[in-house]
């Protein structure tokens, strides 16, 4: 069946770096775009970043010139590696897959497969 797995959440100190990954299972991975999304208590999901099928992303203007999306197809693999995190960044950090197409203002409701979230949280 469909899966989807993140990986890489911790505890940083502002300023610092994580690289997470979601591994991708039971579906065509080349077919499909991604996004990651945060969320934290009391608000909305948030996109953070998405890349569609050709490899191209977009961003949130929040983590612009901080956050690289990027997508290893061979690994059924995609990433996102965060620098110069900041105390607002800390949210649980989920991936997403959609069949259609993938820019960071498409909403939660577009994607077809989620993962189940890692926890990122970034102290002063």
């Amino acid at each position: 069946q469909v899966q989807l797995v993140e990986s890489g959440g911790g505890s940083v100190q502002a300023g610092g770096s994580l690289r997470l990954s979601c591994g991708a299972s039971g579906f065509t991975f080349n077919w499909y775009c991604f996004g990651w999304f945060r969320q934290v208590p009391g608000k909305e999901r948030e996109g953070v970043a998405a890349i569609d099928s050709g490899g191209t992303p977009s961003y949130a203007e929040s983590v612009k010139g901080r956050f690289t999306i990027s997508r290893a197809n061979t690994k059924r693999t995609l990433y996102l590696q965060m620098s110069s995190l900041k105390p607002e960044d800390t949210a649980m950090y989920y991936c997403a897959a959609s069949r259609a197409y993938c820019t960071v203002a498409r909403p939660p409701v577009a994607y077809d497969h989620w993962g189940q979230g890692t926890q990122v949280t970034v102290s002063s």
